[in-house]
Order: structure tokens, then sequence, then C-alpha cells
């Protein structure tokens, strides 16, 4: 039988909006570092907002700040505060991968969906309107006092809608974020969206698809 789930929770930036952060980059350096070197100043500006999201809550405007500072000196590049500043407003410009609006829409017809996202809340709104469905709840990193990894913003979840990691499907393209959290909070119904960020991890459990054309079907749509 279908698994047929209360909510449909998903992360939001990487999964359904395209997040676009390689590209702020090369925009502002790809022309005082090689191809290859660009590549490694991606890799290591990915690798440090993960890092410091990890710590206690501070606002994504600092987040992006200092990860593109490390990532600078990592580098040998010198750091603009202005450039971070450039970059975290480009946020709420972005849309959704192509593959969203009517996939999300199909679902959001017979489920409604929860976007529990690693943003603050004068910007995800904005993000939000471009996802072509109907979004139940939206509740942000800011709200929980807490970014995904952490425990804290699922069990802020859990405790906003009264219900259970039992009543969830939840979505993601990043294990290290969301679904291994998710497992280990109890959350066994979760789908990986397969965007290429990370490679398969099936210790975590979890139904994979190519992209969200693929959710319906998924929840026997």
């Amino acid at each position: 039988m279908t698994f047929r789930p209360k909510f449909v929770s998903f992360d939001c930036h990487g999964t359904m909006i395209y997040f676009d952060m390689a590209g702020a980059a090369r925009d502002h350096y790809a022309d005082q570092l090689s191809p290859e070197g660009m590549e490694a100043f991606i890799e290591n500006f990915s690798a440090y907002r993960l890092d410091e999201v990890l710590h206690d809550f501070k606002p994504y405007a600092e987040v992006v700040h200092n990860a593109l500072q490390r990532t600078c000196k990592r580098n040998n590049i010198a750091f603009d505060p202005a450039v971070a500043e450039d970059i975290y407003n480009r946020v709420p410009t972005w849309g959704p991968n192509p593959d969203v609006p009517a996939g999300l829409a199909r679902v959001a017809k017979e489920f409604p969906l929860v976007a529990l996202t690693n943003s603050m809340n004068a910007q995800i709104p904005h993000n939000i309107a471009k996802l072509g469905a109907p979004i139940a709840h939206v509740l942000t990193a800011e709200s929980a006092g807490a970014y995904k990894p952490h425990m804290r913003a699922f069990e802020y979840m859990f405790d906003t809608l009264n219900c259970g990691p039992e009543d969830f499907l939840h979505v993601s393209s990043s294990f290290r974020y969301d679904l291994m959290t998710a497992h280990d909070l109890g959350i066994t119904n979760k789908v990986w969206v397969n965007r290429g960020h990370e490679p398969a991890n099936p210790y975590y459990g979890y139904t994979e698809i190519a992209d969200i054309s693929g959710l319906p079907g998924v929840l026997g749509l």
C-alpha cells in the first residue's frame, strides 16, 4: 500500500530552488582563478557554509559572510565583505529547478506541503512564491533557532504541526543537511532527489527520484 503522509515536507534551497551559489561565486572570482581553481573554490565555499550552520544559530547573512571569508583565505584571494553581501542578496531572486512547479503542484492537490528551510523569514517568501504550488507551512531556520542538519530544526516542525516523524514524507537532495538527521529522528519515509550534490547512501533508507516529476508517483498519484 502506498504511504499517505499527513504532510509532505521538503528542503527548499537546492532541492526545489536552484540554489546558485556556484554561479554567484563564479561571477565574482572566475577572473582570479583557473578553471580548476574555481571548482575548488566552489567546493570549499559549500563546505564552509555547512560548517557555519553547525554552530549556534546566526543570521544567514553571517553564514555566507563567514563561509566566503574562510574560502577566500584558503584560496589566497582577498576577501571583500561587499561580495558576501551581494551573494546573500541574490538568494531571494532564485527560482525553482525546471522540474519543480508541475510535480509539486500535482502533489499539493492531495497533500499539504511543508517547506523546512535553512532560510531567513524576510527572504524565503520570495523563493516560495516562485515554486508554482501552494505551500501550507513555511518553517524557517530563523523561526526554529537552528539550521538543518540540527535536530532542533526538525523538532520545531514536529512541534509546530503537532505531529511525529511517522506523519511525514520528507524530500531532499541532501543527505548531510536533511536525510541523515531525518533518519536519526525516525522519519522512515524519505525521498532523495538525486541532483548530483552527493553520492547515494542506501543505509539511510529512501526512495530515489531523478527530479520532482517523480514525486507524484512515489505517493501513488
